[in-house]
């Protein structure tokens, strides 16, 4: 079958590999109809995750049809429409009982990772042996352990390319918002455009927020622009380095601040010379310019919700402000997505919720090393992507047509 294997730092290429088979009785192997390229998929190219193993296959977002199963999968039949959760959940630890899949204590058993974090957190697809080296979906196959807990069947109202998208981004979305605590008459800010700050300004808004006020630069606020009218934008870009975003907040919002800051874009970006050398000596894994825009911008007692992926350690976090001013600081976590996406696909099913209102590109798996290129240097104005492979039905309605590289 066709993978797309990491090779290296900034390196991933298409390989011929042998198709997965089922191991364990509960496996689920699936020919995988849709998957996607996300944000956090770049930190593994750039070799900001930890433990990467040459020939790892990428994707954690997926979903298929089931073609072969152990004999101890339940509720699940060959042929079936299904989509899995990026997270792998084993259904009956602690957290798995609680639907807090993402905490799952059975199935990544890294040590490095307990070691980092006092604590290990659920495996996960296509995302290095720090969440447990499960071979990911961006591929035409793949193994889903605990098949019949970690895949969700599809209805027929509902197509690949907006079921999909309930493996990982609209949960993500979800969670970043109703677990920092948005509600009815909010003044939201959201750090980054990207496919989970435009979920996350729909979600607030639907959970009674009055504003949104969305911080990226450039053709990406563009986009936000022309898809989400009610969002009012901040180009960093044409501020100071300093303060400039802090101060611009304040002058929108009464001078107080934003009730909520939401970050979606992660710590691997750093915006100063200090952070960049800092991050380049390892002297920290992740700059803390935009925690500290979002604690300084919000409103004494606000709260700032983190979704963006933050690897290790930080320096120079402004933990004074947050003190002081009694800011609630919120580690959403990786979405429990089990916690989420039966009723999330009903608001789907409902038109409550349109996942391609965000998707830019329709590309095929075959192409996926070319498109990561793009994709990082943010060509061709692309934002998320569905990856099509021979599986797939053809585009449903609403869906980009398909670009070739």
């Amino acid at each position: 079958m066709k993978a797309l294997c990491w090779m290296g730092k900034n390196d991933v290429q298409m390989v011929d590999t042998p198709k997965p088979k089922v191991i364990e009785p509960r496996d689920v192997i699936l020919k995988v109809t849709g998957s996607t390229v996300c944000g956090s998929d770049l930190h593994l190219l750039h070799g900001s995750v930890v433990e990467m193993q040459k020939g790892d296959i990428l994707g954690h977002e997926f979903c298929g049809i089931v073609d072969d199963m152990g004999a101890e999968v339940k509720g699940l039949e060959k042929g079936q429409r299904v989509v899995a959760s990026f997270q792998i959940a084993c259904g009956d630890c602690y957290y798995c009982a609680k639907k807090l899949s993402s905490q799952c204590e059975k199935t990544n058993s890294n040590t490095i990772e307990k070691g980092m974090y006092g604590g290990n957190t659920a495996g996960m697809f296509g995302y290095s042996h720090f969440t447990g080296g499960f071979a990911g979906g961006q591929a035409e196959y793949v193994r889903v352990p605990l098949g019949d807990v970690n895949l969700l069947k599809l209805p027929d109202d509902v197509p690949d390319e907006k079921g999909l998208y309930l493996s990982d981004v609209v949960a993500t979305s979800w969670n970043c918002v109703v677990d920092t605590g948005v509600q009815e008459g909010d003044v939201v800010a959201i750090w980054g455009a990207g496919p989970i700050g435009q979920m996350c300004a729909d979600f607030s808004f639907m959970n009674g927020a009055k504003r949104v006020i969305m911080i990226d630069q450039n053709w990406r606020l563009d986009f936000v622009k022309s898809k989400y009218p009610k969002v009012e934008l901040v180009d960093f870009s044409k501020l100071s380095n300093t303060k400039g975003v802090v101060n611009r907040l304040k002058e929108m919002v009464d001078g107080r601040g934003p009730d909520v800051a939401l970050e979606c874009v992660a710590g691997e970006y750093p915006k100063s010379i200090a952070h960049k050398l800092e991050m380049a000596a390892g002297l920290e894994t992740d700059s803390p310019e935009i925690l500290n825009e979002m604690i300084e911008s919000v409103r004494n007692y606000g709260r700032v919700g983190i979704t963006g992926v933050y690897v290790g350690y930080t320096n120079h976090f402004n933990i004074g402000s947050l003190m002081e001013r009694g800011i609630r600081f919120i580690g959403n976590g990786q979405a429990p997505v089990h916690l989420y996406w039966e009723d999330l696909l009903k608001k789907i099913q409902k038109g409550e919720i349109d996942p391609l209102k965000m998707v830019t590109h329709r590309v095929r798996v075959e192409d996926l090393d070319k498109v990561y290129a793009k994709f990082d240097k943010r060509e061709d104005g692309m934002q998320k992507v569905y990856v099509q492979t021979r599986f797939s039905a053809p585009p449903c309605e609403g869906s980009p047509g398909l670009t070739t590289y």
